[in-house]
This record gives structure tokens, sequence and C-alpha cells, in this order.
């Protein structure tokens, strides 16, 4: 808020609040203007806080942006499921995914090489 004015917010997800794992996604924001380190603000400490206060026990950033492992967001693989109905173009995409997911595996691979989490012996 400025001067009473939004000038910015994010979405959270929540998934089923009787789920004894309960977890929090956030997968939007969006701003007026801009404003240096209010990104994260809005999608990463005002939501983790939120999580703490309201006792859930993981959230999600989103995908995509290595720059969230700073902040110890770490890479989660998630999956989907899709179906489509043009048997040639299920084909075609399930091709694609196949070659993609090898690829991605390599990605999470390298950034989890990068994790600025430490195990501790």
């Amino acid at each position: 808020m400025r001067d009473g004015h939004a000038i910015a917010c994010s979405l959270i997800a929540l998934n089923d609040a009787t789920d004894p794992q309960r977890v929090a996604y956030g997968r939007y924001w969006g701003a007026l203007e801009r404003v240096d380190c209010l990104h994260f603000e809005a999608c990463y400490y005002q939501p983790l806080e939120w999580c703490i206060a309201h006792g859930y026990q993981r959230f999600e950033g989103g995908a995509q942006g290595e720059h969230k492992m700073a902040r110890a967001l770490l890479p989660v693989k998630t999956s989907s499921a899709h179906w489509l109905s043009h048997p040639a173009f299920a084909d075609a995409v399930a091709r694609f995914l196949e070659r993609e997911g090898a690829g991605v595996e390599n990605y999470l691979e390298q950034l989890e090489a990068r994790s600025p989490l430490r195990a501790i012996s």
C-alpha cells in the first residue's frame, strides 16, 4: 500500500484445509509501479509469514526463477495430467514430453548442486 492505495499484490492458492499436509502455493503477483525488493516482500516474505501464522506446513513459490534459490525456495519436481482428444496432437505432445523430461531432470540436478542449504553432518 502507498498513500492508502494498493500498488502490488500476490495470490496464494491453498490446498484442502483439512489435509494435514497444509500447502500454500504462490502463483501470481502484480505491481503498478517498480519498487526495489517489492517482489520478494509480496511473493515470499509476506506469504511465508502468513503460512506460519496459519499453520501451513509448506509454501511453494511457483515455477521458474533461479533467483528464488537465494531465499531457500528450492526446486521441486511437479507433474500434471492432461488429456488431448486429437490422437496426432496427443502423440506429438507425448513425444515432446519424453525429450523435455530428460532436460528437466538434468536442470533439476544442476540446481540441486547449487542449493544454498547444506546438510549438517
